[in-house]
């Protein structure tokens, strides 16, 4: 990812027009998808060949996957191709909005690509068909292996511009891949392009991994895995694969979470027969206690800011979620409907917190304000937990666990991702049973 960025150049070649009239109403899931058309990038004449991989192809899977990135959303309705009535080529330079209004089309994305000294030259317009006028034009270089990122990073733009709001496309999601029967499973930690493509194994599953975690400033990881039946807390570089040992930590079942600013972990461990919330500042490994409590504490969670840890505890008899500062101070409860309360975190956006609730045999993925109101329930399903914000605080990822079979004795856990609106749901497309997921934040940042 290094190599990329350093060579990725962005060239803004047309203004922007900031006054077009298409809006797109992010608040309201996929009542009413916006209709989009994406043509096919077409190749400049002047392209050389690229080994392995045709040109043409190339234009089409990028406008392709830019395609599947808008359709995913829920906000989008892509049109199909056999209705356009434009040539790619022709409609890059100049679009007959008239005829594009005639297929209900309301936005157009046109592009061409140029390959030549071994470099990738991507160029994108975004039109607004209504107003009759170009809304973003951009140019991106980069070496031709990198085309997958290219056409997420074209997503990304795009949308900010059509919604206002930063994308989520170009980012990664680590988790946990299983296999094996239920009582014996092999768990390998994996992480995959958040559209499932580009599935790698960073751990070979000779040792049980859990909940690994990403820091949110870059591409390094903590997990916890078990070294001959201790848990210890490991910190894994993705970029480079270096890889080292944080601690043990008898006690643990979690892993941590990172800090806002990705200098210390936040955690909890069991220590002299009781559970509570320390922090580590990861240059000194200087262990600082947060909550000194008969309860158990766990699972806790920064507020992007810093300023505030979210977590659960049993201290008002059962499992709830809390509200503290930093320090540990000005302990608040902040849930107090039916049902048992876990796993908080924090949305990046800093106005929301994600939870698990068990009530009456079900599990429901849920949000809240950050003072326990406005409780809204996405999802329920037979058991689900672990939710995970995508970068910008629109979409979670979390796993399910669900029977299988005719007489419903398998077992399948899988991720699936849901919009905060509580529209969208959707399973990701993983290559094993999956999951603990933590999303990234945004690789081209």
């Amino acid at each position: 990812m290094k190599k990329f960025i350093a060579t990725l150049i962005l060239s803004i070649f047309l203004n922007n027009n900031l006054n077009a009239l298409i809006e797109v109403d992010i608040t309201r899931g996929n009542l009413d998808p916006l209709p989009i058309a994406v043509s096919p990038l077409h190749v400049d004449i002047k392209s050389e060949k690229i080994e392995g991989l045709e040109v043409r192809v190339l234009g089409e899977k990028i406008s392709e996957i830019i395609e599947k990135n808008f359709k995913n959303t829920g906000l989008f309705n892509p049109l199909q191709k056999d209705a356009f009535v434009q040539k790619p080529d022709i409609a890059h330079l100049k679009p007959r909005f008239e005829d594009w209004r005639l297929i209900k089309a309301q936005a157009l994305i046109t592009g061409k690509i140029l390959v030549k000294d071994n470099k990738l030259k991507v160029e994108f317009r975004l039109w607004d068909l209504t107003a009759a006028q170009e809304m973003i034009a951009l140019a991106f270089t980069t070496t031709p292996s990198n085309w997958r990122r290219v056409a997420h990073i074209i997503s990304d733009k795009i949308y900010e511009r059509l919604t206002g709001e930063e994308g989520y496309f170009d980012t990664r999601i680590i988790y946990v891949a299983e296999s094996g029967p239920k009582n014996q499973r092999v768990k390998k930690l994996a992480i995959m392009d958040q559209d499932g493509k580009n599935t790698k194994y960073l751990t070979l599953g000779n040792e049980l991994v859990l909940t690994p975690r990403f820091n949110p400033t870059n591409q390094m990881v903590t997990y916890m895995s078990y070294f001959r039946n201790m848990p210890r807390v490991y910190l894994l570089d993705i970029e480079t694969g270096t890889q080292e040992i944080v601690g043990n930590f008898p006690g643990m079942t979690f892993a941590p979470r990172f800090s806002p600013d990705g200098k210390k972990i936040i955690m909890s461990f069991a220590k002299d027969g009781n559970s509570d919330i320390y922090t580590m500042e990861l240059d000194s490994r200087l262990v600082e206690r947060i909550t000194e409590h008969s309860s158990i504490d766990t699972s806790p969670s920064f507020s992007p800011d810093g300023k505030f840890i979210a977590f659960n505890s049993d201290r008002s008899g059962l499992q709830q979620i809390y509200v503290m500062r930093s320090d540990g101070s000005n302990v608040k409860r902040i849930t107090f409907g039916k049902g048992i309360y876990g796993t908080p975190v924090w949305s990046p956006r800093g106005d929301l917190i994600a939870f698990t609730k068990m009530h009456k045999g079900k599990f429901f993925i849920g949000v809240m304000r950050t003072d326990g109101t406005g409780e809204r329930l996405l999802t329920e399903n037979y058991y689900q937990e672990a939710p995970s914000w995508s970068p910008n605080g629109r979409v979670l990822v979390f796993y399910r666990e669900t029977k299988a079979g005719d007489k419903g004795k398998g077992f399948s856990a899988k991720l699936w991702s849901i919009d905060i609106t509580g529209y969208n749901e959707r399973k990701l497309p993983t290559k094993t049973d999956a999951s603990d997921p933590s999303w990234s934040s945004l690789l081209s940042k």
